[in-house]
């Protein structure tokens, strides 16, 4: 990435300054202001990662940048969360858009904001652009919204086709660690404590509610966006990655809004694209200024004139669970769904794929629980190999459906299909369909994938047994993608009865019979266009230059997978701990050490267990706080059984043990039992 030390403005930080909201609680806000008399736009971003510390590395790329290039740049932290006041409850609540509209009022009455204002942000900060987009604040006139969901039960880390999510747990545990932090004595002064204490006992545990609403119900339309497209009245740029969990929305938002909108995938994980790994990274905050320029200020920079929708279509390589690159080139759709993509239709036949009509075969499936062990997070974090390895390694537990070796390219752009008609012998199942990429060597790389629990094959609003024995279709949409399949692969379609630890299995062991004949993959197929080869290239990754940071202890990260095989417990183990650095200009010390566990026994369903281990200190001077969070999900059949416990410490220096005193100040245990609801 190019570091640029020089702008077209000068920039002058504000390290904080509170907004008064309409109850008269205040929000923390950092200011980046170019240095000039004249009034220009704002663009805020608006999250709950702790302006002043945790995202300190990120924000000094990001917003001098936009500030440099004439925008006043703004990051709040949300009521309840780093330096503002209150409790953080849960996502996306109506305090927090109330919240977030006022503090675009705000910036636009401002004397240096000529009253235009955007809204940007990634994930958490690319839900509520989207969020509060459609709460048409006046001053608000456009929008970015990066890695983010317009459902926030499809296509979440909560849910997937019904099926519940590892990463559900996983965001708990992120959400746990950081509303236990308690602010910053140098922004708040000395009622820092009561502050922390308010939120250690306050902020609860958000697992809970979480399993709670197992089905699509009001609890997640109350926010999701597509209950009223036509809310969204500003331009939207959306944003996202192959390697992420949420790229299926862009699809949707270009689709369905009825806004000058536009959408940007690359190969990039949970990544902003200047960012992005794995590569090839893009000059993305070049693109902000250009759209910020057309919306927000009203020059013709041309972006508008571009494809409606651009991505990254991805080469075949072979399969890995990093890459630093993906090979492929940029395309290019004038609008979305395409008038240039083709369906391609595949019948399943007896283990084959084929264009032609099969003979119907009954063919069973029941997986062991091990198929999933090497299918990588469901929003790669790029923190450590969380991609999923060679589908060799799963297949032998799944039923595999191949095609004859491609005589020809085979492009795809957009959401394959998978059309089953099938049954069970239990009255809860799930269907776990992977598309990989198979090299003339037998190595499988996995293209896309996707997941449904039959007992919403209707949706999942009012989700229904199934009737043993009885015969369903059923219609089972993959993740998006953009995969070039070359001359001397096949394509594969694997399916499998579970997917763990990805997904929670089904509550009891299930017997699947797909038919075959009447089962159908539908591919997205796209011819090459000559259009492509005249894109405008991306510029090369810029950004502001890094906050100065010490790295005093080192990281460590790894994914293993350990079989015993006299106890019959197989267990991943994912570590990302990011050490210990000093945040220099400010000299505070930050450690941060998250550990998960996913693990079986056998292939007892009901053994399945997730856990995770949080570690979070804060230290400067006479102020030192520590964290640190445990969190157990495992179930019966019937349930799930959450336990969890929260510890909360200053820390005092001992001349034998700079370590030794670790003084806990609070503590809170929970063990709930909350009943399965066709999960």
């Amino acid at each position: 990435m190019h570091t640029v030390e020089s702008f077209p403005y000068e920039v002058r930080v504000t390290e904080n300054v509170f907004i008064p909201m309409r109850d008269g609680a205040r929000l923390a806000a950092r200011i980046w202001r170019p240095v000039t008399e004249e009034p220009l736009p704002a663009v805020f971003e608006y999250i709950p990662y702790r302006k002043r510390d945790l995202t300190r590395g990120r924000d000094a790329l990001n917003h001098p940048y936009l500030a440099g290039h004439g925008y006043v740049s703004v990051r709040v932290d949300l009521r309840g969360s780093g330096d503002s006041d209150g409790v953080l409850h849960d996502e996306y609540l109506p305090t927090e858009h109330d919240d977030a509209c006022d503090v675009i009022a705000w910036l636009a009455e401002q004397p240096w904001c000529d009253g235009n204002v955007g809204m940007m942000g990634i994930s958490w900060g690319g839900f509520n652009s989207l969020q509060v987009a459609a709460h048409r604040p006046p001053a608000l006139k456009a929008v970015v919204s990066a890695s983010a969901t317009e459902d926030l039960y499809v296509d979440n880390m909560h849910y997937m086709g019904g099926c519940l999510l590892s990463d559900n747990l996983s965001e708990a545990t992120v959400m746990f660690a950081f509303n236990s932090l308690p602010p910053d004595p140098a922004i708040v002064g000395d009622r820092w404590r009561e502050m922390w204490h308010e939120r250690l006992s306050g902020s609860g545990l958000w697992i809970e509610q979480w399993l709670e609403h197992q089905r699509r119900d009001d609890y997640w339309k109350r926010a999701s966006v597509n209950e009223d497209y036509s809310a969204v009245q500003c331009p939207v740029l959306a944003v996202g990655g192959w390697a992420d969990g949420y790229t299926n929305a862009i699809f949707r938002l270009l689709e369905h809004l009825d806004v000058p909108r536009l959408g940007l995938i690359g190969p990039w994980g949970h990544k902003y694209p200047h960012l992005g790994v794995p590569g090839p990274a893009i000059g993305f905050l070049q693109e902000m200024v250009r759209w910020w320029d057309h919306w927000l200020k009203g020059r013709d920079t041309a972006i508008m004139d571009e494809p409606m929708l651009r991505v990254w279509l991805q080469d075949s390589v072979s399969p890995h669970p990093s890459y630093e690159d993906r090979p492929g080139r940029w395309v290019g759709e004038p609008s979305w769904p395409s008038p240039n993509i083709e369906p391609r239709r595949f019948v399943l036949g007896r283990y084959a794929l084929g264009e032609e009509p099969a003979p119907t075969h009954h063919v069973h499936l029941q997986s062991p629980l091990s198929v999933g062990m090497f299918a990588g997070k469901w929003a790669s974090y790029a923190a450590t190999p969380d991609l999923p390895s060679d589908q060799r390694d799963e297949d032998g537990g799944s039923l595999v459906f191949e095609t004859e070796t491609l005589d020809q390219p085979c492009e795809i752009l957009g959401l394959p299909t998978l059309d089953l008609e099938v049954s069970a012998d239990r009255p809860n199942a799930m269907l776990a369909a992977r598309l990989s990429d198979v090299a003339p060597n037998g190595e499988a790389t996995r293209v896309t994938y996707g997941l449904l629990n039959l007992t919403h094959r209707d949706g999942s609003a009012e989700p229904r047994p199934l009737e043993p024995g009885c015969t369903y279709q059923v219609h089972l949409p993959l993740n998006g993608i953009a995969h070039s399949f070359p001359p001397g692969h096949r394509i594969r379609l694997s399916v499998s009865s579970s997917y763990w630890p990805l997904a929670w299995p089904s509550p009891e062991p299930v017997m699947l019979t797909i038919n075959t004949g009447t089962s159908t993959l539908t591919l997205p197929q796209r011819a090459p266009r000559p259009e492509d080869a005249t894109l405008r290239p991306f510029g090369e990754p810029e950004a502001a230059p890094p906050a100065p940071a010490t790295h005093v202890e080192p990281g460590q990260h790894h994914w293993k997978v350990e079989r015993d095989l006299a106890s019959g417990v197989s267990t991943l183990e994912i570590e990302n701990d990011q050490g210990t650095i000093v945040l220099d200009d400010i000299g505070t010390s930050v450690r941060r050490a998250t550990t998960e566990w996913f693990s079986f026994q056998d292939n007892d369903v009901t053994s399945v267990r997730g856990q995770t281990r949080t570690v979070r200190r804060l230290e400067r001077d006479d102020w030192r706080t520590e964290v640190v969070t445990d969190t157990v999900l495992r179930c019966t059949a019937d349930e799930f059984v959450i336990d969890a416990q929260l510890d909360a410490y200053e820390l005092e220096d001992s001349p034998a043990d700079p370590r030794s005193l670790r003084n806990r100040v609070y503590s809170q245990n929970w063990h709930r039992r909350i009943p399965r609801d066709l999960v």
